[in-house]
C-alpha cells in the first residue's frame, strides 16, 4: 500500500499572476520577490510607511531607555503617538539614554538619543531641561510619556507645571478628539479634549501597529542646553541593592524558574543569586515541594511580566503559559525541543538543566570578577564546554 506525503501547507509559497498560492518544494522560506512572484510562509510580511508628506505638525514623545531600549508602557505610549498622528504629522521620540532598538518599528518618525541620561540615576532638572529644549525645537501639538514611576511620570508632570499646560495623567483610554481617565474609585470616566501633555497608564494601549515610521535620526547637539544648571536641590542617593529573593514576583523584572525537569534545587538558588533573579517555580514542582506556594507562576499562581524569564525544565503547559503571557522576554531550557514552552520563547536552549545552571553560574562567577578586577584574567571553571556551548547558544 502506497501513502501519499502530505504537504505541509505553511510551507514557503508563491503568488502567482492568477492570485493562487503555489507551494514550491525545496524553496527557503526567505521574503521577498523573485520573478514577479512573491514569497511567503514563514515570514512576516513588510509593513508599510506611515506617511511619505512633509512634516508640517509633530507630536512628541520622551521616555528613559532601560538598557538600550524601552519598555513596554513607553512602547505603548509611542504606539498612541502614532495611532493618533495624521498624513502631514510626524511622530518624535525622545530617549533619555542610550538607544539601540529599532524606532522606525516602533512608530517613531525621528528619534533623538541623549545618552548621557541613566534611569537609575536621578537628574529631574537636566530631564526637564532636555525636554524644553525638544519642545522648543519641534512645537508639538501635544506632548506623551509613560505615566511610570521611574522617572517619566514625574518628567511629564514637572514640565506641565513649569511650561503652564495644560495635562491629563493616568490616562486609560485615547483617541484623535479627547483623552479618559478613571474616577471615584474606577467606577466612572471623566473626559477632556486632548491636552497638551498626555501622561498613558501601562496596557491602553496595543503596541502592535501595522504601519513603521521613518526611523530618522537626528543629532542630540542642538538640544543641549549652553547654560546647565550648576546645583540643584536635588541630590541623588543611588539605589540601595536588596536581596532579589525579597522582591514580589509580580514586580520583579528577572525571573528564573525551575520546573520538573530541576533536580538540584539548592544549585538553582545560588545561579539566582548570582545573577540576582527572583525565583520561579511550576505548579509540578511546587506540589513535589521544591518550592513553596506563593513561587508558583500560572494561571492557579501568580502572573509575572518580567523583562526577562527563564524556565529551566519547565514544559509548559497552558496554565503556566498564561502566567507568563506578559514576560517580554523569555528563554526556555528544555531537553524536548517540541515542549510547548518552545512555541513561546524568544530563545531555546536544547540542552539539560543541571549542566545549563552550572555553567551560567560559572559564567556569572566570572564576569563577576572580571568586574571587580579588570586586568585579570579570568575564567570560569568546572563546567568549560558547558559554558561554550552556551554562549554559542546565545551569540
Amino acid at each position: 500500500m502506497h501513502t501519499i506525503k502530505r504537504i505541509d501547507p505553511r510551507r514557503p509559497f508563491s503568488i502567482t499572476a492568477e492570485g493562487l498560492k503555489r507551494i514550491t518544494l525545496g524553496a527557503l522560506g526567505v521574503a521577498g520577490e523573485t520573478s514577479g512572484t512573491v514569497l511567503g510562509g514563514h515570514r512576516e510580511q513588510a509593513k508599510p510607511r506611515r506617511t511619505t508628506s512633509a512634516a508640517q505638525r509633530s507630536l512628541l514623545v520622551a521616555a528613559h531607555s532601560d538598557r538600550g531600549s524601552l519598555d513596554d508602557h513607553a512602547r505603548q505610549t509611542l504606539a498612541a503617538a502614532a495611532l493618533l498622528a495624521d498624513t502631514a504629522t510626524q511622530v518624535v521620540l525622545l530617549v533619555l539614554g542610550e538607544w539601540k532598538d529599532d524606532a522606525a518599528a516602533l512608530g517613531a518618525d525621528k528619534v533623538v538619543e541623549m545618552p548621557a541620561f541613566d534611569r537609575r540615576a536621578f537628574a529631574p532638572d537636566a530631564a526637564l531641561d532636555a525636554l524644553a529644549a525638544c519642545v522648543a525645537a519641534y512645537s508639538p501639538a501635544h506632548v506623551f510619556l509613560p505615566d511610570n514611576a521611574t522617572g517619566d511620570g514625574d518628567l511629564g508632570r514637572r514640565y506641565a507645571a513649569q511650561a503652564k499646560a495644560s495635562v491629563a495623567t493616568q490616562v486609560v483610554e485615547i483617541d484623535a478628539t479627547h483623552v479618559a481617565v478613571y474616577t471615584q474609585a474606577r467606577k466612572a470616566f471623566a473626559l477632556r479634549s486632548l491636552p497638551d501633555v498626555i501622561l498613558l497608564a501601562a496596557n491602553a494601549v496595543d503596541a502592535r501597529l501595522p504601519f513603521v515610521g521613518a526611523g530618522e535620526r537626528v543629532a542630540a547637539e542642538q538640544f543641549i542646553v549652553e547654560n546647565p544648571q550648576t546645583t540643584s536641590p536635588y541630590k541623588d542617593l543611588g539605589i540601595e541593592e536588596i536581596d532579589a529573593a525579597q522582591v514580589a514576583l509580580e514586580e520583579a523584572d528577572f525571573i528564573v524558574s525551575a520546573g520538573n525537569g530541576v533536580t538540584d534545587v539548592p544549585a538553582f538558588e545560588r545561579l539566582a543569586s548570582m545573577v540576582g533573579a527572583a525565583i520561579g517555580a511550576s505548579r509540578v514542582a511546587v506540589d513535589d515541594g521544591k518550592f513553596p506556594r506563593d513561587k508558583q507562576i500560572g494561571a492557579t499562581g501568580k502572573t509575572v511580566d518580567a523583562s526577562i524569564y527563564i524556565a529551566f525544565g519547565i514544559s509548559g503547559a497552558v496554565q503556566h503559559l498564561q502566567g507568563i503571557k506578559d514576560c517580554r522576554h523569555v528563554i526556555a531550557v528544555n531537553l524536548d525541543a517540541s515542549a510547548p514552552i518552545a512555541k513561546r520563547a524568544n530563545l531555546t536552549i536544547i540542552g539539560d538543566a543541571a549542566e545549563t545552571i552550572a555553567a551560567l553560574t560559572d559564567a556569572a562567577a566570572a564576569a563577576r570578577n572580571a568586574r571587580a578586577n579588570p586586568g585579570a584574567m579570568t575564567t570560569p571553571g568546572g563546567n568549560a564546554s558547558s559554558t561554550a556551548k552556551l554562549e554559542g547558544a546565545l551569540a
